[in-house]
């Protein structure tokens, strides 16, 4: 996402000639794409993506279990 960002900014700079950008070749100005391309295609590869995801479930779980608890008023009370 940040490769995407930089990419998007880079362009608009090149595009409207601000600053220091305007003298740079097109190449590395459209780089970021590239690396953004590649990061996806890296992370669906590695599972980077499917591992993130249920991470994310996970904790969302875990929340939900933590509110049903505190909803019964079983997580004030501990077993001895």
């Amino acid at each position: 996402m940040y490769f995407l960002i930089l990419g998007i900014i880079l362009l608009l700079l090149k595009y409207l000639e601000i600053g220091p950008v305007t003298s740079w070749s097109w190449t590395l100005v459209l780089a970021p794409f590239g690396l953004a391309v590649l990061w996806w295609a890296w992370a669906d590869w590695s599972g980077y993506t499917k591992r993130k995801a249920m991470e994310q479930e996970d904790r969302k779980k875990a929340q939900r279990l933590q509110k049903a608890r505190d909803a019964m008023g079983q997580s004030a009370r501990r077993r001895r």
